[in-house]
């Protein structure tokens, strides 16, 4: 009999610790599906936060070259925002996600000044792509002598007329903060015909030290003899840049020589291309790494990327391609020398086909 009850007692636990174990697990799946929802709720408003930020939806190649002369079928199948161009059509990719990238002529950390021109001009201008259909990432060099519109502002912050300047005054103007953020990507989306850009982040150069010795530094083959600013920096010579080696062969640039902003330009671009293959290689190893880069750069950068943007951005984002230099595009164009600066213009049919390129896709009608 007791050997009876004893058998009963011990099934009765072992349900209770069933039922336990199942109330638990439960709760484990529901907390789980309901720390799903939400991060997908944030990522959905963080896709829609990035794509509402964009003042236009597609750009307006029209208003340069218009479209060439369609076929009867041509006009009957016919879209909005369709291109035509060389007998071939193309419609925009609407899935692409644009950043400009700035680089301040301003040290130490980010401060709001006094309206005027002290905001610091963008001495490093890329346009960032992020394509998820083709999961690639693209950058354009942009250099910063380009001749465009630029919104001119008075002391008071009040616009007071556009006309054709260097693109990196643009930043100059407003309160060196997000208003010459704001000022600098209209500025940039102009020149590239009403281009969507959809967030910014204007980093202060003085943090290139600290940016480059996040990833462990980075190595490059010198391109030009700037061994008067930093020993190690020999042309030719084979370095792996840190610290303040970093820092002089990104910005430095002789403003007496004629073609120094091209010159700077090129070290960029090879230098972007290094970097960005070191820190891919070595967030791989230490995921770490990415938020310690983040920490070294935050008091001297703007940005308007929120954290719920960053949440739709980040899960996708790493298996992306970057195909090294072949990934990174400059503007075609020639420098001449100004009443007082050298200006840079671009080859508008090369502009034209860049954007073709790297924002549209051909439509096939067959």
């Amino acid at each position: 009999m007791e050997k009876r009850e004893a058998k009963k007692k011990k099934m009765k636990n072992e349900k209770k610790k069933k039922r336990i174990i199942i109330s638990v697990l439960s709760g484990i799946v529901l907390c789980i599906a309901i720390l799903f929802v939400c991060f997908a709720a944030i990522r959905a408003a963080g896709r829609s936060s990035l794509r509402n930020k964009a003042e236009t939806a597609l750009p307006d190649l029209t208003s340069f070259m218009g479209n060439e002369g369609l076929t009867k079928e041509e006009e009957g199948r016919w879209q909005e925002g369709w291109i035509k161009y060389q007998d071939k059509i193309y419609a925009y990719n609407d899935e692409i996600i644009t950043f400009l990238i700035m680089g301040i002529d301003k040290g130490a950390e980010a401060k709001e000044v006094a309206e005027g021109t002290d905001g610091g001009q963008a001495d490093a201008l890329f346009l960032t792509v992020l394509d998820p259909k083709a999961k690639e990432v693209k950058v354009i060099g942009i250099n910063r002598n380009t001749m465009t519109d630029v919104d001119i502002y008075d002391k008071e912050g009040d616009f007071a007329g556009t006309r054709k300047a260097q693109i990196a005054v643009q930043h100059g103007f407003g309160n060196g903060m997000e208003e010459s953020c704001e000022y600098q990507c209209k500025a940039v989306a102009r020149l590239f015909y009403n281009l969507p850009i959809h967030g910014y982040a204007a980093i202060n150069m003085s943090a290139i030290p600290a940016i480059n010795d996040a990833v462990g530094g980075v190595d490059v083959k010198v391109l030009e003899d700037l061994s008067h600013k930093d020993k190690a920096l020999v042309k030719d010579a084979e370095v792996h840049l840190m610290g303040e080696t970093a820092f002089w062969y990104v910005k430095y640039r002789d403003a007496d020589i004629f073609g120094s902003a091209d010159m700077r330009l090129e070290r960029q671009k090879q230098y972007l291309n290094a970097f960005i293959g070191t820190a891919k290689n070595a967030a791989k190893n230490d995921i770490g790494v990415v938020f310690n880069l983040y920490r070294a750069i935050a008091p001297m950068m703007v940005t308007d990327i929120t954290l719920d943007e960053v949440a739709y951005l980040a899960p996708s984002v790493r298996d992306y391609q970057f195909g090294g230099g072949g990934s990174i595009y400059m503007l075609e164009g020639e420098t001449v020398m100004g009443e007082r600066f050298e200006e840079f213009y671009p080859d508008e049919d090369a502009l034209y086909e860049m954007i073709l390129d790297i924002f549209y896709e051909q439509v096939e009608l067959r």
